[in-house]
């Protein structure tokens, strides 16, 4: 064989290969199949929609900007509401709250650059807690990124780390499918967000984008018809096939399951278990098992339980089996522990407060949650990657007839009743000036309604609420998780009021971390969310302050002001109240009248002067 022949064979071959590449790179080998309809006025917001809607999504929170509007308006048109707030991050905790309540994904759409920054906590926040959300975020267009346009940043790179899933649309034809991924990945295994940006080419009409990538005056010669096709030709791929009819519908969504055998061992090591305990976390509440199952079936394993994170309310107000207090006691007694979605981090002092002879079942969706710091201070007997809710429902019915025996949980229960009456007679002692946040919060507990949704926002005063206030039944607590973020409650209070339009919605707030959404009284007028909110007025951050003063010897940067909040929600439509101490007596009243107002559509903030107490003395806050 010619060695030169062969050689130039293997040029020409190469040559053909980097020409094909080219074609397909440059989207010729699709335009030659698939046509562009220069003359249509659909546009990349209308693709979105309908896969929005097609999954049953209900609402869309946003703050406005000219890169999704395409978006916005196509989704109202298709019938979604489109939810706008005051801040980025209010968007993204709303969604968030959506996704927890409904069992759907939460979506928000924020504009390019800024916008997509100021949702970075909250993104973190719902990775963090588990919530199915979808973030969708405007960009520079296709050809502009990296060269300096407005508000044009490596958007991807700052969720990579944030998302279980992101994508960037060069294509109209890209969006329908992409979405449709996005939102199964966000559901499947542990649930978490997920990101797509669109570029803004690729959401306005093609006549409209036309006039974007009109060379005014191009370049002489060779060179400037080369620049001038690219552009022509790049123009015409993103619209090419844009809109064939494609399938919107859901995909599949995939959730790890308990395999039988590992099913029958736990009946086995349960069934022997004289002091079993279930530590229940947010996790067992994620669809697809409905709440009302999970807690028939722990009532009818009749084994105590403590409750964290959205899990929280699943045993209804006043459980026989529900314990609130005393865990670490329990968990050293305890001959078998269950860690139903509950995870061994710093709520449970990284597994340190497990008793080393307890027989220790795991299940939990992520597998690095699942034995987190089980090389250091525990091992589970049996550790199980799969759902917890559908778990404890297929564990319930292999024990059909087979209860925990009666007296352990009575003594958890009589020690649960000596520790409540401990505090409850705390929240009977004068402070030194203003009201006890102890009685504030018994009284509010007492009072709210049976159907009541409460969102916690806070350190100090939050922390007291979590001890105090019950939720009356399941997915009725709302908390932003393990990351302990604040600014939750104006979103999380958003999205629940929106979910559950007939539930009066409590938001308790520390006078601190109302700062953050205190706007979004502005949103709650605008789109008639009458929530309650209920601060606890001390002028500090106390949970810092309680430590910091006495170990350092300073109180700086933990200083607030005895601040007029409730004048700030008369200010953006709301009706605000001021409660200090002369108004003691009348304090029922006072909560009784902002439920009216409730009622009566008018969102509601209480701000309730308070005073210090050593409730929480020992309180971590690091």
């Amino acid at each position: 064989m010619d060695p030169f022949g062969a050689i130039l064979g293997c040029s020409a071959g190469f040559a053909m290969g980097g020409l094909v590449f080219a074609a397909y790179k440059l989207g010729l080998l699709y335009q030659l199949f698939h046509k562009t309809e220069t003359k249509s006025p659909r546009h990349g917001g209308e693709s979105v929609a309908e896969v929005l809607r097609a999954h049953g999504v209900k609402y869309v929170f946003t703050l406005v900007g000219g890169h999704i509007s395409p978006i916005l308006v196509a989704c109202e048109k298709m019938g979604i509401r489109i939810v706008d707030t005051r801040h980025e991050a209010t968007a993204v905790f709303a969604a968030d709250a959506v996704a927890r309540l409904s069992g759907t994904v939460g979506v928000a759409a924020v504009t390019a650059g800024p916008g997509l920054t100021n949702t970075v906590t909250a993104v973190k926040n719902a990775q963090m807690a588990e919530s199915p959300l979808l973030l969708m975020g405007g960009a520079a267009g296709t050809l502009l990124q990296g060269r300096g346009a407005l508000q044009d940043i490596d958007q991807m790179s700052l969720f990579k780390p944030l998302c279980k899933f992101c994508a960037s649309i060069r294509t109209v034809r890209e969006i329908v499918p992409t979405v449709r991924k996005a939102l199964a990945i966000a559901q499947s295994g542990t649930p978490g967000p997920v990101f797509i940006e669109f570029p803004i080419d690729t959401l306005y009409p093609f006549h409209l984008v036309s006039k974007e990538f009109a060379v005014k005056n191009p370049p002489k010669g060779l060179m400037g018809k080369i620049v001038t096709w690219y552009l022509h030709n790049h123009l015409i791929n993103i619209f090419a096939g844009a809109w064939e009819t494609r399938d919107v519908s859901p995909l599949p969504v995939d959730i790890p399951q308990a395999s039988d055998n590992q099913v029958q061992k736990c009946i086995e090591l349960l069934s022997r278990a004289k002091k079993p305990v279930i530590l229940l976390g947010s996790q067992a509440t994620l669809p697809p098992t409905p709440v009302d199952d999970i807690r028939k079936a722990l009532e009818d394993l009749g084994v105590p339980c403590f409750l964290g994170g959205m899990s929280r309310g699943m045993l209804g107000k006043d459980s026989p089996i529900h314990i609130r207090q005393n865990r670490r006691d329990a968990l050293k007694e305890a001959d078998l522990v269950l860690l139903a979605g509950s995870v061994c981090d710093f709520r449970l002092s990284y597994g340190r407060v497990l008793n080393r002879r307890s027989k220790i079942i795991a299940v939990n969706r992520d597998k690095t949650q699942l034995l987190k710091n089980s090389d250091m201070f525990w091992k589970p007997t049996i550790a199980i990657q799969g759902d917890a809710g559908s778990f404890l429902v297929r564990l319930s019915k292999g024990l059909k007839g087979h209860r925990c025996p009666e007296e352990w949980p009575q003594s958890l229960k009589a020690g649960d009743t000596t520790k409540e009456n401990i505090n409850r007679a705390k929240a009977d002692e004068k402070t030194d000036r203003h009201l006890n946040p102890l009685k504030v919060l018994h009284l509010v507990d007492e009072l709210m309604a049976e159907d009541s949704i409460i969102v916690a926002d806070g350190g100090d005063f939050v922390g007291s609420a979590a001890y105090i206030m019950r939720p009356r039944g399941p997915l009725r607590w709302l908390d932003p998780g393990a990351f302990g973020t604040l600014g939750v409650g104006g979103g999380f209070a958003l999205g629940a009021k929106l979910c559950r339009p007939e539930s009066e919605v409590w938001v308790v707030y520390g006078d601190g971390s109302l700062g953050y959404s205190v706007a979004e009284f502005d949103t709650f007028t605008r789109h008639k969310t009458p929530v309650i909110a209920v601060v606890g007025n001390d002028a500090c951050w106390s949970q810092i302050s309680r430590e910091q003063v006495p170990i350092l010897g300073s109180n700086v940067a933990c200083g607030l002001a005895f601040t007029d909040y409730q004048t700030v929600a008369d200010g953006y439509g709301g009706k605000g109240y001021l409660i200090g101490r002369e108004d003691e007596d009348r304090l029922s009243d006072i909560i009784r009248q902002a439920q009216k107002e409730s009622q009566e559509g008018k969102a509601t903030l209480l701000n309730v002067l308070i005073g210090k107490t050593n409730f929480r003395e020992g309180s971590i806050s690091v």
